[in-house]
Parts: C-alpha cells; structure tokens; sequence
C-alpha cells in the first residue's frame, strides 16, 4: 500500500510541474502591441495592375539555357530580359557546357519577338552564328537563348549588370 501511495505523490508532482511548465509557455512575455510602430507613407502603394498596365511585359516567351557551365549566369539574363519586359519562362541547363558562343533561336513564327530580343542583346538578326531559326511546334516558347563561354562579349548584358 505504501507504494501505491508513493506512485501517487509522485505522479502528482509531476503534474503539478507539468502544469506550472505549461502555464509559463502560454503566458506571453513579448513586445506591447502599443509599443510598435509603423513607419508612415505619404504614398499610396501600387497595385500589381497599375505597375503592369504602366510597363506591360511584351507577348514574347523566352526559354535561357546556361550551355557555358557558369554558376548563375542563367538568372543573370533572366534578370536583363525581364527588364526589357520580355516573359522568361524558363532558366536552366542546356543538354551540355559545351557552347562556345551565345546563340538566340527562333522556336515559331514570332520574328518581332526574335528581332526585340536580338536588338535587346544588340545581336545582328542577320548574323547566322548568333541568331538562328529552328521551327518546333512541340515547344512551347517563342525563342531559346543559349548562353556560350563568350557571355562576356555581351556588350548590353554586361552593362546591365554593371548598373
């Protein structure tokens, strides 16, 4: 009998621990909500549509493949063609690192789409090394930018970046 009573008194204070414990969790012992403050703004945030209705992005879609094994270069010209307003779809790796020059290739019948793109990179349209055309029904952007080891030469990215 003695036991049992002894289980008891313990587990008794055990849960009276337990229950002092969680007591002391839910109280809170944080800042006073009166004590915050926010800072004030004379102007009106934006709405998304007034930002997009004032600088629409362009009906071109664009996929940038890094096909020069640079970490990050990829999100590099993803950020200066969407500053040109230009819907980049997709940035990741080409199917190799072997690319030696930077090549913008035309995907469908958007030719305004290639030559904003081109005078963007100040590419030459005309100049078959770098602007190339290669219909394929089955994808689903306009242009495929691969980026070769000559990123560099870029004349326009590289200025961006700087900026």
């Amino acid at each position: 009998m003695g036991i049992v009573n002894a289980g008891i008194g313990v587990m008794s204070v055990l849960l009276f621990a337990f229950i002092f414990s969680f007591s002391n969790r839910q109280s809170q012992t944080g800042i006073p909500i009166k004590a915050v403050t926010f800072p004030s703004s004379d102007e009106t945030p934006k709405l998304a549509t007034e930002i997009y209705e004032a600088n629409p992005v362009l009906d071109i879609e664009v996929e940038i493949l890094n096909g020069c094994g640079e970490p990050g270069v990829a999100a590099k010209f993803s950020e200066f063609l969407r500053d040109k307003r230009v819907d980049v779809v997709r940035s990741e790796n080409a199917d190799n690192f072997d690319y030696s020059t930077t090549i913008l290739i035309q995907r469908n019948e958007n030719t305004e789409g290639l030559k904003y793109v081109a005078d963007a990179l100040k590419f030459d349209s005309r100049n078959s090394d770098q602007v190339m055309v290669s219909i394929d029904p089955e994808t689903d952007v306009d242009i495929t930018l691969i980026i070769g080891k000559d990123f560099n030469s870029i004349t326009a990215v590289k200025s961006f970046l700087k900026n």
